[in-house]
């Protein structure tokens, strides 16, 4: 590398780093909160207000489809802001992507350059599904995909150091953190992972010896503790039930064989193609024989690479999944490709041709289309509209051109153009978005009702589906659960019904309340 890629790459990094937060904060808040995300922060909420912090609940029902941890956490954020708003129920993914980033890291750099661990924080970090969708939610998923990619981490490098002990009793109690957030996916990570690694190193009868027992019974210990207190408010049988449903309702058993078969086709497509690009190029590299070699020759890549292909199976057998499942696993295909970058570029075979190529040509796009949103009607309310798509303008094409001219250093311009076009969405997409979303209509009615109904005993009839959404915002309004009564109707109360559930229930309806999907308007009504 000459001098002068060296100075540009410098460059690169500072600017990099200065990119991060302005890519991941601008505009974190405006969009309504989507269901996923209101239901996290709802069952936190009705902790609060219940005062019970073990049982999660739902509109003063028992909630048995996630153990409590991720809500334990967003409880203290809530705590640490004074808010439950947007802002605050995102900002815990923010902080876990910067520190799951960190953490790519630090393990990489163990084993290789700078600019390579840089290079596969970044990957993460600047990959379409993350980048413009996950950074920005208030999801339980990268927070317990960072916990279970360092177990992975925790096991490979302390039993590299024959410290078996402490390699099964960190990855076992990671397991158990992990299990405690998200159900019974940590067993199957942590099983799937040390029975391969050591199949693979012909260390299977470790398995057997005391330090694995004693790792197991970390896990147990975890567990068990929790549960043992879970036990005196509810008794642990339909739990186990819907832990191990939530788990098992996406496996292939569940769809038609054609189906699961054309998923088994599409997926690496899915993947690759759409969810993990521009990054998913790089598997080019596994089309040549060369690479397969490689990768079992270095011991870290070999573990990943195994580590990924053992547990991308669960996945890929398995319709009906959502990318964020994965989000453990894909930075250690995405170290896996860059090695194998690494490795091969001197040569420049046709992988590395072909990606330099499109890459370059992403870049050379993305000025003219910088001055788009001065042409598009919807977006002429913007703020500073001229300044932004100018700034815009100027920055892709010095990008562009650092990107032409700097080949060494083009993976590491992508990552910064990358950036700059999710501080180009922040701006321009995501207040256009909420302009033009109709759950933030029904945010507001929600507010509504809960304002209106603030002194009245407000009721959810029976079976009448809730949507979170509505629910949260309406349940942190009231600053009270709304609860479930399947009862004989109380004269007196109000109750949110749907009519179309209950057709021939009669009532007097004093109310609606708009609900975000199926169409669906809910009447307030008195008995």
């Amino acid at each position: 590398m000459d001098r002068n890629t060296e100075r540009y790459q410098r460059w690169l990094y500072g600017l990099i780093l200065l990119l991060v937060l302005p890519a991941l904060l601008i505009n974190l808040g405006v969009l309504t909160l989507i269901d996923d995300e209101a239901l996290r922060a709802w069952v936190a909420l009705e902790m609060r207000l219940s005062d019970n912090y073990i049982v999660p609940q739902l509109h003063g029902a028992f909630y048995y489809k996630k153990p409590p941890v991720y809500n334990w956490m967003l409880l203290g954020v809530f705590q640490l802001t004074g808010s439950m708003d947007e802002w605050s129920v995102r900002i815990p993914t923010v902080a876990f992507l910067l520190l799951y980033c960190g953490t790519i890291y630090y393990f990489v750099r163990k084993h290789f350059s700078h600019e390579m661990a840089f290079l596969s924080a970044l990957a993460f970090l600047t990959c379409g599904r993350i980048l413009f969708y996950d950074s920005f939610l208030g999801l339980i998923d990268i927070s317990y995909s960072w916990v279970t990619f360092l177990s992975f981490m925790v096991f490979y490098h302390l039993a590299a150091r024959e410290r078996w002990l402490a390699a099964f009793a960190g990855s076992y109690f990671l397991a158990a953190v992990g299990f405690l957030m998200k159900g019974l996916p940590s067993v199957v990570f942590q099983g799937f992972t040390i029975v391969a690694w050591l199949v693979y190193q012909k260390q299977f009868r470790r398995l057997f010896q005391w330090q694995h027992i004693l790792g197991g019974l970390v896990f147990l210990a975890v567990v068990g503790s929790y549960y043992a207190t879970y036990l005196q408010y509810n008794s642990l049988e339909e739990l186990a039930s819907v832990l191990f449903n939530e788990s098992a309702k996406r496996t292939a058993g569940r769809y038609p064989l054609w189906f699961t078969l054309f998923h088994l086709f599409t997926y690496p497509f899915e993947l690759l193609v759409y969810h993990f690009m521009p990054w998913g190029l790089l598997a080019l590299y596994l089309f040549r024989r060369r690479s397969w070699t490689q990768v079992w020759q270095h011991p870290f890549i070999a573990f990943i690479f195994l580590t990924f292909l053992v547990n991308i199976t669960v996945y890929w057998t398995a319709p009906k999944v959502h990318p964020r499942y994965v989000f453990m696993i894909i930075p250690l295909l995405f170290i896996t490709l860059l090695y194998l970058h690494e490795q091969q570029k001197e040569d420049r075979p046709w992988p590395y041709r072909v990606t330099m190529k499109l890459l370059l040509f992403c870049c050379l796009i993305l000025p003219p289309a910088a001055l788009a949103p001065l042409f598009l009607e919807r977006l002429q309310a913007t703020p500073w509209l001229w300044a932004k798509s100018l700034s815009l303008f100027v920055a892709f094409s010095a990008l562009a051109y650092g990107a032409w001219k700097f080949r060494e250093a083009r993976l590491l311009t992508i990552a910064a153009v990358l950036l700059v076009v999710r501080i180009a969405f922040n701006w321009f997409a995501l207040p256009d978005r909420h302009a033009n979303d109709f759950g933030d209509v029904v945010r507001k009615d929600a507010l509504r009702v809960a304002q209106e109904y603030q002194s009245a005993d407000l009721r959810v009839y029976k079976d009448t589906e809730w949507q979170p959404m509505t629910s949260f915002y309406m349940t942190r309004e009231a600053g009270r659960i709304i609860p479930i009564d399947r009862e004989t109707p109380d004269t007196s109360a109000y109750y949110i019904i749907d009519p179309k559930a209950y057709p021939f229930v009669p009532y007097e309806k004093q109310d609606e309340l708009l609900m975000r999907h199926g169409g669906k308007v809910y009447d307030i009504v008195k008995f």
